[in-house]
């Protein structure tokens, strides 16, 4: 079944499913900043749109673009900064 997941007063929704492989989320991101802390390793693509982010341990902010993706160690936060409406898919193991 699927399961939807509301952040940031709405501003991020994502629909939670299983791929044949991992578990996985598709959703939007409205313009504005986030702070995420995944709890599972995280390979996030974006879809459409375009996500600057601020990985842990780095001091660059590095924009992804459709197509791009970038990987999250668990219990690491990462910052985002989301200029325009934004459509990803992330996968966790």
């Amino acid at each position: 079944m699927f399961k939807v997941n509301e952040y940031f007063g709405g501003k991020v929704v994502s629909i939670g499913f299983q791929t044949e492989t991992l578990p996985a989320t598709v959703g939007v991101m409205a313009p504005g900043e986030h702070e995420f802390c995944p709890n599972k390793k995280e390979t996030l693509t974006v879809v459409s749109g375009a996500l600057t982010v601020k990985l842990p341990d780095q001091d660059d902010w590095q924009t992804f673009k459709p197509g791009e993706s970038f990987e999250v160690s668990p219990n690491r936060a990462f910052q985002l900064q989301v200029a325009v409406d934004t459509a990803y898919l992330c996968t966790y193991e």
